[in-house]
């Protein structure tokens, strides 16, 4: 007899305490696969699906449409025929008579943010997961380490797995100095030194792509595979309007359309997403620092630092992962690189290809590392 999977609230991001259930995507009854979205859940973050961590049957739905769960909480049951309809009424009522959402959310807590200096700047990362090998998880033009919200826990099973933010950036220092791509990669590699990590696989999206294909061309030692997700660097293309309109909006409605650019749903974008973009750009010294980053990273329209050639010469394994309705890096990029990469194009997502295909972004990941010889 198989064994029955309990579906549960997940915990995305350092602050998410409960979550609504918006749309479920699959009826009872129906087969499922690891890997499979079967609900909508919008936080006061952001709206993503929860997707099957193992195969079977949805053969319960616990939590009703328009319902908030608590992280942990049970959103449904996933079991095979073999397992009576009164074993799974029991499992579900054993379930909510024992689950207490206060433990729930103290054993999910997870990892606190630290902070280490770098050539005098103030970094700021979290760090989970104690496997013997690194990872460093670096974020595009904007972004913080609440990016890879829906990637770190996942990835850092067997892996240590630090998530950054770059100056400029979260609650990092706000000094960027010139805010060329070359400088930001050097501050990756003072992180590194800084926390004690001598090798790491490096993932880096967008800007950060770019970030982190210039820290393996320079420092290949100490990076033992690359992965780029909608990488900036491997064309000219670029939708400039997107990362102008981004530093130029002072208020929810002119921040909102650009936001929408990165998803392929909307719906992504919450209120709270809004709100929480524009504090941290009325922080002090945020605008002008972007502005010195927008002007190394493109300018005329284009993208200033190009570097699909230079692929090739990487001693390296790399990962390419694109989403292909991506609307401000065009997937074409991932096209014609060179033998040495490995290329997959994520159908229905966009540029947060590892938000909105997490499952699958995860996976390929895992299974890049792991191919990777020691």
């Amino acid at each position: 007899m198989s064994e029955v999977h309990l579906l549960t609230m997940p915990k995305w991001g350092l602050t998410m305490k409960k979550g609504t259930v918006v749309e479920w995507l699959i009826e009872e009854g129906a087969e499922v696969h690891p890997g499979l979205d079967l609900v909508d859940v919008e936080t006061d973050k952001i709206l993503s699906a929860v997707a099957a961590q193992s195969p079977g049957k949805l053969r319960r739905k616990v939590a009703r449409e328009g319902e908030e769960v608590h992280v942990g909480g049970l959103l449904a049951v996933i079991a095979d025929s073999t397992h009576s309809d009164e074993r799974i009424e029991s499992l579900v009522a054993d379930f909510q008579a024992h689950y207490v959402p206060e433990k729930a959310e103290e054993e999910t807590a997870g990892a606190v943010p630290e902070t280490v200096m770098v050539a005098g700047q103030r970094l700021c990362y979290l760090r989970c997961g104690e496997g013997p090998d690194a990872a460093i998880l670096i974020h595009g033009f904007g972004g913080d380490l609440n990016t890879w919200m829906f990637n770190h826990e996942d990835l850092a099973a067997q892996y240590r797995v630090y998530a950054i933010d770059l100056p400029g950036h979260g609650r990092s220092s706000k000094e960027v100095g010139e805010g060329g791509l070359s400088g930001f990669a050097e501050m990756v590699n003072g992180f590194a030194g800084a926390t004690g990590i001598d090798q790491a696989h490096l993932v880096g999206h967008s800007m950060g792509g770019a970030i982190a294909t210039l820290f393996a061309l320079a420092h290949p030692a100490r990076c033992r595979s690359l992965t780029l997700i909608a990488s900036a660097g491997l064309g000219s293309e670029i939708d400039s309007e997107y990362i102008q309109g981004f530093i130029a909006a002072k208020r929810r409605n002119d921040l909102k359309p650009h936001l929408e650019k990165l998803f392929v749903d909307p719906r992504s974008v919450t209120r709270q997403l809004v709100e929480e973009t524009l504090k941290y750009k009325r922080l002090d010294g945020v605008e002008p620092a972007l502005r010195a980053i927008a002007a190394h990273l493109c300018s005329g329209g284009k993208q200033e630092t190009l570097l699909q050639e230079k692929l090739s010469g990487l001693p390296m394994p790399v990962l390419v992962l694109w989403g292909a309705e991506d609307r401000i890096l065009p997937p074409a990029h991932a096209r014609d690189l060179p033998a040495n990469v490995r290329v997959e194009i994520l159908p229905h997502s966009g540029h947060m290809s590892h938000m909105e295909a997490a499952a699958k972004v995860n996976s390929a990941i895992r299974s890049f590392w792991g191919s990777v010889a020691r």
